[in-house]
């Protein structure tokens, strides 16, 4: 409440990525100050065994993370653990820096609890961010999220994607392959049965080294046929599970006026909107796989009640990004305690 009524309305004066960093920085400062720390584990942290899962053969205190893209470089993921995630996912990172697209590139629709972003995988690589990954001393689990840079063809993607496995590997929990951004030129063509089976058998043959679990992150505007090919390409491979879905190209269920969402431009779709095409995909590769698949369901979950469907749905565990953005940090105390009352 305390987030909503005073802290949203100060970053909302602000335009959408100054935000986000004046209040991560905001944050890794205040944890300089003795006991911080400690006062935002007792206001949203819950440790109960019942909230334990054990998901591709990992053990999560509880099923709420902190979706990809909120911290791309490994900046702050120490402090947000002490929000009670039960793991969080860095990146997406590629293998050399990159700018990522002009400014501005990441708007707010109020009136849907929507965001718009073609950020364009701005990171400062995977060197950078595995130096800092290494300075981990949070008690999170942790995923790596990689991509491709801009300037790499599809035809050489595997070349990116094994660079950054090699790094990042050793000091993650698992990885995550993103191939359905729409904010990168043709990454998005990777979904295809035949291109992404040539990269996840030599993804995969790299993983042998390190033998960490391998997700696939996939696009809410995929047909179903396209993710029976992906599911395909799961059992084929030993993939260890789906997450879905990233953001949407599409630009459907706003109430937002059709101007202002052109004038806005062109750019992936999260929040709520998004959140009924997440929650058909996730139960139609639940139903699909006989409950095979691991799912992380990610889009519009906004509340606890939005969890709970998706886990219901056949997600094994659930991610939030826009939700925590315009909600706060109470809401992963909130899907947890409406868990534990269950």
């Amino acid at each position: 409440m305390f987030y909503k009524l005073f802290f949203r309305r100060i970053l909302f004066f602000l335009s959408p990525e100054i935000a986000h960093y004046f209040s991560m920085f905001f944050l890794k400062t205040a944890f300089y100050i003795p006991g911080f720390g400690l006062l935002i584990k007792f206001l949203y942290s819950i440790e109960n065994k019942k909230l334990h899962r054990n998901v591709f053969g990992i053990l999560f205190k509880n099923p709420v993370g902190l979706a990809a893209g909120f911290d791309k470089n490994a900046q702050f993921f120490n402090e947000l653990a002490s929000f009670g995630f039960g793991f969080i996912e860095i990146g997406t990172v590629t293998p050399v820096p990159q700018k990522g697209n002009v400014k501005p590139r990441l708007f707010r629709l109020k009136k849907d609890n929507a965001l718009i972003n073609r950020m364009g995988f701005n990171n400062d690589g995977i060197d950078a961010v595995v130096k800092r990954i290494k300075k981990r001393y949070a008690n999170i689990v942790l995923g790596g999220n990689i991509g491709k840079n801009k300037i790499t063809s599809n035809e050489a993607a595997s070349s990116d994607y094994k660079k950054c496995v090699d790094k990042i590997a050793p000091y993650v929990d698992y990885l995550v392959l993103n191939v359905s951004s729409p904010n990168t030129p043709n990454l998005i063509e990777l979904q295809n049965k035949k291109d992404l089976s040539c990269l996840l058998v030599q993804v995969q043959e790299l993983n042998k080294k390190y033998n960490k679990p391998l997700l696939i992150k996939i696009s809410p505007d995929l047909n179903f046929t396209q993710i029976d090919d992906i599911i395909e390409l799961v059992y084929e491979f030993n993939i260890s599970g789906i997450i879905a879905t990233n953001t949407s190209s599409n630009r459907l269920n706003l109430t937002t006026s059709k101007e202002h969402v052109k004038k806005t431009g062109a750019g992936g779709l999260s929040g709520q909107p998004i959140y009924q095409k997440s929650k058909e995909i996730v139960s139609y590769i639940s139903k699909k796989s006989s409950g095979r698949i691991p799912i992380i369901a990610v889009g519009g979950i906004m509340n606890a009640q939005d969890a709970l469907q998706m886990l219901d749905s056949g997600a094994s565990l659930v991610q939030i990004y826009t939700g925590f953005i315009y909600n706060g940090p109470s809401v992963i105390k909130a899907i947890n305690t409406k868990l534990l009352r269950r």
